[in-house]
């Protein structure tokens, strides 16, 4: 992870980024550029609408970045995410180690959203790699010069920033590595570490409880499940019901019986991306010191077409009593956050808000570009859920949830089915989901963000960590009101 400090003033033989509001161009007056570059950038930009500006002064860098706000604010820190992505790229081109950043009418949250930007963009995952040279970011130390920017505001996204990178650990390593109990063990770890109770469930308890959607799907499988729940609890939360979050922790899905068709098994070990996403969410607001009483649940298991696999026609009873008929066995998701959320009522949840990589129909709807999304007694909430997506740029698609979509999940032999018609996939699931619910519920299906297939601006290939900033604003948000 990148270094970074706060300084008061900069030094002129460092490699330099200055960054203008274009709005302010004409007040560029620095030591670090000299007057005949001064009146190039001014001249490049009006005549030619060129913002970007490098210069190799042989000992160090100086680089120039003009910007144009939106006047949309949420839409303007995308810009500068976007350009902190793109220096830390210009950075390791140019082997420049060491950075300092100043600007001219760039306001503290700007600045902030630069910084995120490049040390999201910063991560890399390549222990596996064996070449000794392998090192994809040269880029170290970052030197922030600007007034309101204090070490509080660094360290408070240097929390989030690490919480991102355990998620995109665990989501980007195999299942030889992350099965069901490693991934229950690493929860209790990050609880550990910011002091969160975690209470892990294996094979026994998890049977002695009767979640049958969870031992149906574990039923292929050589490894136990686990059923993980971790308490934050601080004595100032400001909330007297808990916030639920519950996440899917299928930590390898091949599809059970009804098994996966051609490539689709290649990028599985991301299914478990949304109690990733979900756990290093409450590590994050538990190291943030966010007054706000948070409990997860997150059911892991893999699914395998091995030994006694749960099979379509199967009749699953589940934790609540309900009889499930299993018309397919690649919708396993499902039945294991069923339990899940079942359990959930216990709590008297004030709201549940539920991640998971659930379905393909998601990704297909919308792509690459945000969360697919339903609510069902929840309507306020998804308001703050997607200011706060628009606020990181972690960004909510609500669906409809109208009461037509029940019928498609109606079974004619047991009380419901686990899978609907070939339309609507995204909506049915989450009517399966919250027929097991009796309290304000968010389903967030996070299948075409959870793993990047190319690289993005600021984001990588492989694992996103996608929602994991949004539910840590969210719950921001929630302790403050």
């Amino acid at each position: 992870m990148i270094n970074i400090d706060k300084i008061i003033t900069a030094k002129n033989n460092n490699s330099t980024l200055i960054i203008i509001n274009k709005k302010s161009i004409n007040n560029l007056n620095s030591s670090f550029v000299d007057d005949k570059q001064i009146e190039y950038i001014r001249k490049s930009v009006e005549e030619n609408d060129i913002k970007s500006f490098s210069f190799n002064l042989v000992s160090h860098y100086v680089f120039v970045e003009i910007v144009e706000e939106n006047s949309i604010e949420y839409k303007t820190k995308e810009v500068y995410r976007r350009l902190g992505g793109k220096m830390l790229k210009e950075c390791d081109r140019c082997f420049v180690k060491d950075l300092q950043i100043t600007s001219i009418d760039v306001n503290k949250e700007n600045i902030l959203a630069f910084i995120e930007g490049m040390m999201i963009n910063s991560y890399t995952f390549d222990s596996y790699k064996t070449d000794p040279k392998r090192l994809i970011h040269p880029f170290d130390n970052l030197h922030v010069v600007h007034k309101d920017i204090d070490i509080k505001d660094i360290e408070q996204l240097r929390i989030i920033i690490e919480a991102t990178e355990k998620c995109k650990d665990l989501v980007n390593e195999p299942v030889t590595v992350i099965n069901a109990e490693t991934l229950a063990a690493n929860f209790v770890s990050m609880g550990q570490e910011a002091n969160i109770k975690v209470d892990v469930w294996h094979k026994e308890k998890i049977e002695k409880e009767k979640m049958g959607g969870l031992l149906a799907v574990n039923r292929g499988s050589v490894d136990p499940p686990t059923f993980t729940i971790m308490d934050y609890c601080p004595k100032d939360a400001v909330n007297k019901r808990p916030i639920v979050l519950v996440g899917k922790g299928l930590v390898y899905d091949t599809g059970g019986l009804n098994l996966k068709p051609d490539d689709f098994m290649n990028d599985m070990k991301e299914d478990m991306a949304g109690a990733a996403t979900m756990a290093c969410s409450i590590y994050a607001c538990a190291r943030l010191n966010l007054p706000i009483h948070i409990i997860g649940l997150f059911p892991s298991t893999d699914n395998r077409p091995c030994g006694n696999a749960y099979a379509s026609g199967d009749i699953i009873n589940m934790y609540d009593g309900t009889n499930v008929e299993v018309i397919n066995t690649d919708a396993e998701g499902r039945m294991i956050l069923a339990d899940a959320l079942a359990f959930a009522k216990q709590y008297n949840p004030k709201l549940v808000i539920e991640a998971s990589t659930l379905t393909g129909a998601a990704s297909r709807a919308i792509g690459p570009f945000g969360i697919a999304a339903i609510e069902q007694d929840a309507e306020d909430f998804m308001q703050i859920v997607k200011m706060c997506g628009r606020e990181v740029y972690e960004r909510i698609a609500e669906f409809p949830f109208w009461d037509e979509y029940n019928d498609i999940i109606v079974s004619d032999i047991a009380d419901i089915k686990n899978c609907g018609e070939k339309y609507a996939g995204m909506i049915t699931a989450g009517k399966f989901l919250a027929y097991f619910t009796s309290y304000p519920f968010i389903h967030l299906d996070i299948a075409g963000v959870a793993m990047n297939e190319k690289e993005t601006d600021y984001r990588g290939k492989g694992a996103t960590a996608y929602g994991l900033r949004l539910v840590v604003e969210c719950m921001r948000k929630l302790s403050k009101n």
